[in-house]
């Protein structure tokens, strides 16, 4: 993703080049396989916790501030300029949403975690698109700035403070979280009696209606109204021409720097809600190094996602559901990980086979063979391993989808104002 200047020509989009779009019920028919397989895993593992409506609560808890982040390198991608200062962005959101939110209440606090986030952006749509520095070399000096400006504003302002340090702020108050009566309750009870699918449908639905944050609501609802605005509105057209063809959006009257800036500066509210959300739902308290690398994280669910919307969504929450296996169940959790990863690799065999790819199809047969020796000679996996699980989950992940990629034609690509006149 290296930073070059834009020309015609190689801005210019390909005919014939897009992947082909998965439809509604497609969508919906490969997410039933995945949870009739997740079902079964459970049933040989017996690992029950893996769907139980508290591990898809805190598996949704985990996922949002990932979304969020993914959320904003999308809208700042889009637009053409790589944002690998999110987790920089982010650190700033908790720290600003904390010192609000103590103060004022957590509401006060988003508000005021977004404006932090949003000056990062700015900052590095000042750095990036003004002055044409290199995106990648922007967005780690934002990285390493926001952890300094945070440490050093620490020491004056938490660490006076009742029940605060210089590594961590008060206590914040809560945001109200949301019970549905009734149905959390029969949900709850079907899930614990681990009947197939049944019993993992209802942990996924008792999940999503128990003790739900109404901030979570808002971030959920944020997918799709990015959608919208970037792929229904006159808006979103002209901002996403900025990410596919400058000069040529430039000739029929967009004002690229604006929408540029647009873009990256809202890229910068959402890293910034997303850290507010570590702040004050997820923790209630600000600590520093408190992101423990998300905004990468994000960064590698929006290109898990394909700088669509809901392909980021889903990203996010396989991060998330790893993330919080372990934090439940810990290393008996990610051991049945194992059993489902090698058969998934079974089935990639399969198909890797039908399209006569057998170099590939051998080295995945290869894989799945020592993860179920693994899974079948071992009771537990090492508590190292269940630590860097997240991590290992994101590089697996991008390694097997980097082949049917495909970012903006002019992502990351230096722009000056007048080349499309």
């Amino acid at each position: 993703m290296s930073t070059s200047t834009v020309t015609a020509t190689s801005a210019a989009p390909k005919k014939g080049g897009g992947r082909r779009k998965l439809t509604l019920p497609v969508v919906l028919l490969i997410i039933a396989g995945g949870l009739a397989l997740i079902s079964l895993v459970r049933l040989i593992s017996g690992a029950d916790d893996i769907t139980s409506v508290g591990q898809v609560a805190g598996a949704l808890e985990l996922a949002v501030p990932i979304g969020l982040a993914g959320l904003g390198g999308l809208w700042a991608e889009r637009a053409g300029v790589i944002n690998i200062g999110l987790e920089g962005m982010m650190v700033l959101g908790t720290w600003f949403g904390a010192w609000a939110g103590f103060q004022w209440g957590p509401w006060v606090g988003v508000l005021f975690g977004i404006l932090g986030g949003a000056l990062g952006g700015l900052l590095h749509a000042i750095i990036t698109v003004t002055f044409g520095v290199n995106h990648i070399v922007s967005g780690v000096a934002i990285n390493i700035l926001a952890v300094g400006v945070t440490r050093y504003l620490s020491n004056f302002t938490f660490a006076t403070e009742p029940g605060g340090s210089s590594k961590q702020s008060p206590r914040i108050d809560s945001i109200t979280e949301i019970t549905i009566p009734g149905l959390a309750d029969g949900l709850a009870d079907l899930q614990q009696k681990h009947w197939f699918l049944i019993s993992d449908i209802a942990g996924v639905l008792g999940g999503l209606v128990t003790g739900l944050s109404l901030l979570t609501i808002v971030a959920l609802l944020l997918i799709p109204g990015t959608w919208w605005i970037l792929w229904r509105t006159s808006f979103g057209l002209r901002l996403r021409s900025c990410g596919e063809n400058p000069i040529a959006a430039e000739t029929l009257g967009v004002n690229v720097y604006k929408y540029k800036y647009i873009a990256v500066t809202v890229s910068g509210g959402l890293a910034g809600l997303a850290g507010a959300f570590l702040a004050i739902v997820a923790t209630g308290i600000y600590q520093e190094n408190q992101t423990g690398g998300r905004g990468y994280i994000g960064l590698a669910a929006m290109i898990f996602g394909n700088w669509m919307p809901g392909g980021m969504a889903l990203g996010a929450g396989l991060f998330g559901f790893t993330d919080s296996l372990k934090l439940r169940g810990g290393a008996e959790n990610v051991h049945a990980m194992l059993l489902l990863l090698a058969i998934l690799l079974v089935l990639v065999v399969g198909w890797q086979l039908y399209k006569r790819k057998y170099v590939s199809a051998g080295i995945s047969a290869a894989v799945a063979a020592v993860l179920f020796l693994w899974y079948g000679l071992t009771d537990q996996v090492p508590s190292q391993f269940v630590d860097a699980a997240p991590y290992v989950t994101t590089l697996l992940v991008l390694a097997l989808s980097a082949q049917r990629l495909r970012m903006p034609k002019a992502n990351g690509m230096t722009y000056r104002r007048g080349q499309g006149t």
